[in-house]
Parts: structure tokens; sequence; C-alpha cells
């Protein structure tokens, strides 16, 4: 675990079902506001690794990690996603997520791939209760990159090396978690999906990072997303890196990041103390 941050494993109830989340408290924090995590399409708490933590630290500020319905240790899939799933999970879920958890002042979320797109969703759907958005590696189209790459990781999880490395993280969960979102993706009537309409509603900060090699996206994402929000928008576009930047180039996206949540709370006169040096 990160030096200087506590961390605290609970279960919640949002939008009907059970969900499992851990809440993150550096030392010395300031009390808002909260870093609200949405993870990737196959994704976990555990899949994040250390980098919520590192970030909180880093800004002294709270944070919220969780696992959506169907993934890891939460309350598992019980039918196919529908095609408006990321949609459903901005408008419906997170805000009963941060009710449940007590967040009611507007929070920065950092969301990852499909949680890029929900956190893009949520703020344009409730411009009042977001603070900023960071968006890595997020789907606002559908591109044939990222329909080729879906098809690539369902070959690598029925041939066994893909499924067992994720059942590390979801368990019983894995199968439908998989199925649910490759099929998802995959069904021919999900082809002409597209959210860049609903992207014109959102007004806060947002920082976009991308990958120059991310398999299921390209720059087109990166520049549909600046155009189209209605809001200061910059961007992080990284060469040498693939999907998970906060993986891949950890030290470039905890710096600018962070600097970016410092002006963010600058602005509103809620200025974190000197960072910390991540642990």
């Amino acid at each position: 675990m990160t030096a200087h941050v506590q961390h605290h494993r609970f279960d919640l109830y949002a939008a009907g079902h059970r969900l499992h989340a851990e809440r993150l408290t550096p030392h010395h924090t300031k009390r808002d506001p909260t870093l609200v995590f949405l993870h990737e399409g196959l994704g976990s708490i555990g899949q994040w690794g250390a980098f919520p933590a590192q970030l909180c630290a880093r800004t002294h500020l709270p944070g919220l990690v969780y696992e959506r319905w169907g993934y890891g240790r939460s309350q598992g899939l019980t039918g196919p996603r529908p095609n408006d799933y990321l949609q459903q999970e901005a408008q419906d879920s997170v805000p009963e997520v941060l009710a449940a958890c007590g967040i009611a002042d507007p929070p920065i979320l950092f969301g990852h791939s499909d949680g890029a797109s929900i956190a893009l969703l949520f703020a344009a759907a409730f411009p009042d209760r977001t603070l900023a958005v960071i968006s890595e590696a997020a789907h606002v189209f559908v591109e044939d990159v990222c329909l080729a790459g879906i098809r690539i990781a369902r070959t690598d999880f029925e041939q066994g090396p893909l499924r067992e490395g994720l059942r590390r993280h979801h368990g019983d969960n894995t199968e439908l978690m998989f199925r649910g979102w490759s099929n998802a993706w995959l069904r021919p009537d999900r082809r002409n999906w597209e959210m860049q309409a609903e992207l014109r509603r959102l007004v806060c900060p947002t920082l976009i990072i991308q990958g120059q090699g991310d398999k299921y996206g390209t720059r087109a994402q990166v520049d549909a997303i600046a155009a189209e929000v209605s809001c200061p928008a910059e961007i992080l576009w990284l060469p040498d890196c693939g999907h998970s930047p906060h993986h891949q180039a950890r030290a470039v996206v905890l710096d600018t990041a962070g600097r970016f949540i410092g002006e963010v709370c600058a602005k509103l006169s809620i200025i974190p103390p000197q960072p910390l040096n991540p642990g």
C-alpha cells in the first residue's frame, strides 16, 4: 500500500446492486473535493494498482475507487449489457454511489477507457455536480481499431491466458464480466453508437489523456472530445504508450494529473498542501 494513505474496503448499494469499494484517505488530507476513479471495461480495484493512492497522496485529496456491477467483488451480472450501458452507469449508478458514500460536493472524476466514457457522460448529465474530469483512453464513438482489439482480446480469453489473469481480480464474475463487455461492443447494432452530442453539455475543466499506441482507439477520440466539450480542455498525448497510461507512463500521468487537479482546486480557493512524493 502507498505510504501516507489509509485504505478502507466496504460494500455499498447503488442502482439496485451491491458494489465493492475502497476509500482512500491521505494523512493531512483536504476534505474536498474527492477523487473518484472509474475503472476500464475489464477493470477492478486491484487492476488500478497503486495509482489511485499515489494520486491522492500527491494532491492530499481523498479518493474513492469502486467496482461496477459485474466486476471484481461486486454483485455479478444476470444478463447481457444493453447498448446504452455506459449512459446507464453515468446517469443511474454513479449518482447513487456518490450519495451512498456521502460525497455531496462535486468530485473530480478520473476515468479509464469505459470508465472515462462514463465520467464524461456523468459530467455532461450533471454539470453542476462535477468539478473536473480526467479522461484516459475514453471511447466516444466506435472505431474499427477498437473492434479489432476486442476481437483479439476475445481470442486471448478463449485460449486461456487472459481468462486466468482476469480471474485473479474478478473470481466467479470473470466469465459473465468478459462476455458482457465484449458482446456489447461487438454486436452489429453497436457499430453506430456515439456520445458526441452529450459532450456539448460538459462545462467543467477536462484533461484528456491517451497513448499513441492505444490498440483500442486513435487520436480521433481525443480530438472529438476536445472539439465537442464546452469547457477548457487539455490534451496529454503520450508517445510509446498504449491503452493504460497510468501504468505505462505513470510518472508523467501523476505529474500532469496532479498539476491539473491543483489548478482546478486553486481556482475555487481549494488549495491542497504541497504534494508529497508518491509512495
